[in-house]
Protein backbone atom coordinates (compact mmCIF):
# COMPACT_ATOMS: atom_id res chain seq x y z
CA UNK A 1 0.00 0.00 0.00
CA UNK A 2 2.64 2.48 1.03
CA UNK A 3 4.96 2.10 -2.19
CA UNK A 4 2.08 2.41 -4.45
CA UNK A 5 0.83 5.55 -2.37
CA UNK A 6 4.74 6.83 -3.06
CA UNK A 7 4.39 6.20 -6.31
CA UNK A 8 0.83 8.06 -7.28
CA UNK A 9 2.59 11.22 -5.13
CA UNK A 10 5.44 10.88 -7.79
CA UNK A 11 3.25 10.88 -10.55
CA UNK A 12 1.12 13.57 -8.57
CA UNK A 13 4.65 16.13 -9.00
CA UNK A 14 5.24 15.49 -5.25
CA UNK A 15 9.12 14.82 -4.24
CA UNK A 16 9.22 11.69 -2.13
CA UNK A 17 11.76 10.28 -0.31
CA UNK A 18 10.80 6.54 0.47
CA UNK A 19 12.16 4.96 3.02
CA UNK A 20 11.36 0.89 4.47
CA UNK A 21 12.55 -1.04 7.50
CA UNK A 22 13.14 -3.51 4.43
CA UNK A 23 15.25 -1.59 2.12
CA UNK A 24 14.55 -3.57 -1.24
CA UNK A 25 11.06 -2.77 -0.45
CA UNK A 26 11.74 0.81 -1.19
CA UNK A 27 13.93 0.45 -4.04
CA UNK A 28 11.89 -0.12 -6.71
CA UNK A 29 10.60 3.64 -6.13
CA UNK A 30 13.79 5.15 -7.24
CA UNK A 31 13.00 4.23 -11.05
CA UNK A 32 9.77 6.45 -10.40
CA UNK A 33 12.02 9.17 -8.85
CA UNK A 34 12.00 8.82 -5.43
CA UNK A 35 14.98 9.52 -3.50
CA UNK A 36 15.66 6.46 -0.63
CA UNK A 37 16.30 7.17 2.64
CA UNK A 38 18.83 4.76 4.45
CA UNK A 39 16.90 5.50 7.82
CA UNK A 40 14.37 7.70 9.37
CA UNK A 41 16.94 10.76 10.50
CA UNK A 42 17.20 10.80 6.49
CA UNK A 43 13.83 10.50 5.35
CA UNK A 44 12.85 13.21 7.78
CA UNK A 45 15.43 15.56 6.75
CA UNK A 46 13.76 18.93 5.04
CA UNK A 47 10.54 17.27 5.00
CA UNK A 48 7.62 18.94 5.20
CA UNK A 49 5.82 15.96 5.54
CA UNK A 50 6.05 12.92 6.68
CA UNK A 51 3.80 9.88 5.71
CA UNK A 52 3.42 6.87 7.67
CA UNK A 53 1.53 3.73 6.43
CA UNK A 54 2.24 0.63 8.63
CA UNK A 55 0.50 -2.59 10.05
CA UNK A 56 -0.26 -1.58 13.25
CA UNK A 57 0.69 0.46 16.70
CA UNK A 58 3.30 -1.45 17.84
CA UNK A 59 4.66 -0.50 14.28
CA UNK A 60 3.78 3.16 14.00
CA UNK A 61 5.78 3.32 18.21
CA UNK A 62 8.71 1.90 17.14
CA UNK A 63 8.89 4.16 14.03
CA UNK A 64 8.13 7.37 15.52
CA UNK A 65 9.09 6.79 19.65
CA UNK A 66 12.08 5.19 19.74
CA UNK A 67 15.72 7.00 19.20
CA UNK A 68 16.33 8.66 16.05
CA UNK A 69 12.95 8.35 15.28
CA UNK A 70 10.31 10.06 13.87
CA UNK A 71 9.32 12.31 16.43
CA UNK A 72 13.15 13.33 17.40
CA UNK A 73 13.86 14.01 13.44
CA UNK A 74 11.01 15.50 12.37
CA UNK A 75 11.72 19.62 12.20
CA UNK A 76 9.39 22.18 13.89
CA UNK A 77 6.73 22.92 12.04
CA UNK A 78 6.62 19.95 9.38
CA UNK A 79 3.79 17.50 9.74
CA UNK A 80 3.10 14.02 10.74
CA UNK A 81 0.49 12.39 8.25
CA UNK A 82 -0.26 8.62 9.94
CA UNK A 83 -2.57 6.59 7.00
CA UNK A 84 -1.91 3.47 9.24
CA UNK A 85 -5.25 1.40 10.46
CA UNK A 86 -4.22 2.61 14.21
CA UNK A 87 -5.83 2.48 17.84
CA UNK A 88 -7.77 5.78 18.94
CA UNK A 89 -5.46 5.81 21.84
CA UNK A 90 -2.18 5.88 19.87
CA UNK A 91 -3.88 8.61 18.00
CA UNK A 92 -4.15 10.67 20.40
CA UNK A 93 -1.23 10.04 22.26
CA UNK A 94 0.65 11.14 19.02
CA UNK A 95 -2.06 14.41 18.68
CA UNK A 96 -0.25 15.31 22.20
CA UNK A 97 3.56 14.32 21.45
CA UNK A 98 4.30 16.19 18.44
CA UNK A 99 3.03 19.53 19.04
CA UNK A 100 5.74 19.47 21.90
CA UNK A 101 8.37 19.35 19.51
CA UNK A 102 6.72 22.12 17.39
CA UNK A 103 5.83 19.46 14.37
CA UNK A 104 2.05 18.96 13.38
CA UNK A 105 0.06 15.52 13.12
CA UNK A 106 -2.73 14.93 11.06
CA UNK A 107 -4.48 11.61 10.61
CA UNK A 108 -5.58 10.16 7.33
CA UNK A 109 -6.08 6.41 7.42
CA UNK A 110 -7.97 5.18 3.18
CA UNK A 111 -9.66 2.70 2.48
CA UNK A 112 -9.16 0.31 -0.34
CA UNK A 113 -7.26 -2.68 -1.65
CA UNK A 114 -3.82 -2.35 -2.84
CA UNK A 115 -5.23 -2.31 -6.97
CA UNK A 116 -7.29 0.59 -5.60
CA UNK A 117 -3.90 2.24 -4.35
CA UNK A 118 -2.50 1.51 -7.33
CA UNK A 119 -5.14 3.19 -9.21
CA UNK A 120 -4.64 6.34 -6.60
CA UNK A 121 -8.62 5.43 -6.53
CA UNK A 122 -8.23 5.15 -2.34
CA UNK A 123 -10.81 6.52 -0.30
CA UNK A 124 -8.88 9.39 2.28
CA UNK A 125 -10.43 10.30 5.80
CA UNK A 126 -8.77 12.70 6.93
CA UNK A 127 -8.91 14.93 10.49
CA UNK A 128 -7.08 17.33 12.35
CA UNK A 129 -6.40 21.23 12.40
CA UNK A 130 -8.66 22.44 9.51
CA UNK A 131 -5.88 24.56 8.37
CA UNK A 132 -3.61 21.30 7.54
CA UNK A 133 -6.29 19.18 6.35
CA UNK A 134 -6.60 21.97 4.06
CA UNK A 135 -2.77 22.33 3.24
CA UNK A 136 -2.29 18.85 2.65
CA UNK A 137 -5.73 18.07 0.33
CA UNK A 138 -3.14 17.94 -2.57
CA UNK A 139 -1.75 15.18 -1.50
CA UNK A 140 -4.79 13.00 -0.24
CA UNK A 141 -5.75 14.26 -3.89
CA UNK A 142 -2.64 11.86 -5.16
CA UNK A 143 -3.56 8.96 -3.56
CA UNK A 144 -6.92 8.92 -3.53
CA UNK A 145 -10.14 9.27 -5.70
CA UNK A 146 -12.22 11.14 -3.22
CA UNK A 147 -11.36 12.79 0.93
CA UNK A 148 -13.69 13.34 3.62
CA UNK A 149 -12.86 15.38 6.72
CA UNK A 150 -13.97 13.67 10.05
CA UNK A 151 -13.07 16.48 12.60
CA UNK A 152 -10.86 18.78 14.06
CA UNK A 153 -9.07 16.06 16.26
CA UNK A 154 -7.38 13.50 14.44
CA UNK A 155 -8.40 10.17 16.38
CA UNK A 156 -11.05 11.10 15.02
CA UNK A 157 -10.55 9.82 11.35
CA UNK A 158 -9.62 6.79 12.80
CA UNK A 159 -12.63 6.27 14.64
CA UNK A 160 -14.51 6.05 11.29
CA UNK A 161 -11.57 4.17 9.76
CA UNK A 162 -12.11 0.94 12.63
CA UNK A 163 -15.79 1.64 12.28
CA UNK A 164 -15.91 1.43 8.09
CA UNK A 165 -13.55 -1.71 8.28
CA UNK A 166 -16.25 -3.21 10.87
CA UNK A 167 -19.11 -2.71 8.11
CA UNK A 168 -16.34 -4.54 5.32
CA UNK A 169 -15.94 -7.58 8.13
CA UNK A 170 -19.79 -8.01 8.40
CA UNK A 171 -20.16 -8.17 5.11
CA UNK A 172 -17.67 -10.31 4.57
CA UNK A 173 -18.89 -12.60 7.49
CA UNK A 174 -23.08 -12.09 5.52
CA UNK A 175 -21.51 -12.99 2.43
CA UNK A 176 -19.81 -15.97 4.14
CA UNK A 177 -23.11 -17.13 5.70
CA UNK A 178 -25.23 -16.34 2.40
CA UNK A 179 -22.72 -18.60 0.06
CA UNK A 180 -22.58 -21.86 2.43
CA UNK A 181 -26.13 -21.87 2.60
CA UNK A 182 -26.49 -21.68 -1.17
CA UNK A 183 -23.99 -24.07 -1.72
CA UNK A 184 -25.83 -26.75 -0.16
CA UNK A 185 -29.14 -25.12 -2.34
CA UNK A 186 -27.54 -26.37 -4.84
CA UNK A 187 -27.18 -22.51 -6.21
CA UNK A 188 -24.41 -20.66 -7.92
CA UNK A 189 -22.86 -17.95 -5.34
CA UNK A 190 -21.87 -16.23 -8.72
CA UNK A 191 -25.67 -15.62 -9.30
CA UNK A 192 -26.14 -14.27 -5.95
CA UNK A 193 -23.92 -12.35 -6.25
CA UNK A 194 -25.15 -10.27 -9.43
CA UNK A 195 -28.47 -10.31 -7.66
CA UNK A 196 -26.49 -8.55 -4.27
CA UNK A 197 -24.51 -5.84 -6.70
CA UNK A 198 -27.82 -5.15 -8.53
CA UNK A 199 -29.50 -4.48 -5.40
CA UNK A 200 -26.53 -2.45 -3.67
CA UNK A 201 -24.24 -0.95 -6.86
CA UNK A 202 -20.93 -1.27 -4.57
CA UNK A 203 -17.62 -2.25 -5.46
CA UNK A 204 -17.04 -3.22 -2.26
CA UNK A 205 -19.81 -5.72 -2.54
CA UNK A 206 -18.89 -6.85 -6.28
CA UNK A 207 -15.15 -7.05 -5.16
CA UNK A 208 -15.15 -8.69 -1.70
CA UNK A 209 -17.96 -10.93 -3.05
CA UNK A 210 -16.17 -11.87 -6.38
CA UNK A 211 -12.94 -13.39 -5.00
CA UNK A 212 -14.94 -15.11 -1.82
CA UNK A 213 -16.92 -16.37 -4.82
CA UNK A 214 -14.22 -18.19 -6.31
CA UNK A 215 -12.30 -18.52 -3.21
CA UNK A 216 -9.16 -17.04 -3.86
CA UNK A 217 -7.71 -16.14 -0.89
CA UNK A 218 -4.29 -15.97 -1.73
CA UNK A 219 -2.19 -13.70 -1.90
CA UNK A 220 -3.90 -11.65 0.51
CA UNK A 221 -4.67 -7.81 -0.08
CA UNK A 222 -5.25 -7.95 3.27
CA UNK A 223 -4.83 -10.94 5.97
CA UNK A 224 -6.90 -12.33 8.42
CA UNK A 225 -4.77 -11.15 11.25
CA UNK A 226 -5.06 -7.37 10.39
CA UNK A 227 -8.61 -7.71 10.19
CA UNK A 228 -9.03 -9.26 13.86
CA UNK A 229 -6.64 -6.49 14.92
CA UNK A 230 -8.61 -3.87 13.73
CA UNK A 231 -11.92 -5.61 15.34
CA UNK A 232 -10.21 -5.35 18.57
CA UNK A 233 -9.79 -1.65 17.92
CA UNK A 234 -13.48 -0.97 16.67
CA UNK A 235 -14.83 -2.90 19.69
CA UNK A 236 -11.64 -0.50 22.35
CA UNK A 237 -13.37 1.95 20.86
CA UNK A 238 -16.86 0.86 21.22
CA UNK A 239 -16.08 -0.05 25.03
CA UNK A 240 -14.48 3.70 25.53
CA UNK A 241 -17.60 4.84 24.38
CA UNK A 242 -19.76 2.84 26.25
CA UNK A 243 -21.84 1.77 22.80
CA UNK A 244 -22.38 -1.98 22.63
CA UNK A 245 -21.65 -3.63 19.22
CA UNK A 246 -22.73 -7.36 19.41
CA UNK A 247 -22.06 -8.15 15.58
CA UNK A 248 -18.31 -6.40 16.22
CA UNK A 249 -17.80 -9.45 18.59
CA UNK A 250 -19.03 -11.94 16.42
CA UNK A 251 -17.06 -10.89 14.14
CA UNK A 252 -14.14 -10.79 16.07
CA UNK A 253 -14.50 -14.57 17.15
CA UNK A 254 -14.75 -15.34 13.43
CA UNK A 255 -11.78 -14.10 12.73
CA UNK A 256 -10.23 -15.45 15.66
CA UNK A 257 -11.07 -18.96 14.64
CA UNK A 258 -9.83 -18.21 11.14
CA UNK A 259 -6.78 -17.74 12.84
CA UNK A 260 -7.01 -20.71 14.39
CA UNK A 261 -7.83 -22.73 11.86
CA UNK A 262 -4.22 -21.45 9.72
CA UNK A 263 -5.60 -19.14 7.84
CA UNK A 264 -3.48 -16.20 9.13
CA UNK A 265 -1.46 -15.90 5.61
CA UNK A 266 -4.93 -15.65 3.84
CA UNK A 267 -7.14 -12.78 2.80
CA UNK A 268 -9.67 -11.80 5.68
CA UNK A 269 -12.36 -12.39 3.24
CA UNK A 270 -11.57 -16.09 4.11
CA UNK A 271 -13.54 -15.82 6.91
CA UNK A 272 -16.35 -17.43 4.42
CA UNK A 273 -14.06 -21.04 5.59
CA UNK A 274 -15.02 -20.76 8.73
CA UNK A 275 -18.76 -20.54 7.53
CA UNK A 276 -18.23 -23.00 4.81
CA UNK A 277 -16.91 -25.77 7.60
CA UNK A 278 -19.16 -25.14 9.93
CA UNK A 279 -21.65 -26.07 7.00
CA UNK A 280 -20.16 -29.22 6.79
CA UNK A 281 -18.62 -28.02 3.30
CA UNK A 282 -14.86 -28.38 2.28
Amino acid sequence: MGAAMARNLLRGGHAVAAYNRTRAKAEPLAADGARIAGSIPDVCRGAEAVITMLADDRALEETVFIESAILSSLAPGATHISCSTISVALARRLAAEHPQRGQSFLSAPVFGRPEAAEAGKLVVVAAGEPALTGRFHPVFDAIGRQTFVAGNEPWQANAVKLCGNFMIASMLESFGEAYATLRKSAVDPHLFLDVMSALFGSPVYANYGRIMADEQFSPAGFTVPLGLKDARLVLDLAQDCAAPMPIASLIRDRLLAAVAMGQSGLDWSSVAKVSARNAGLE
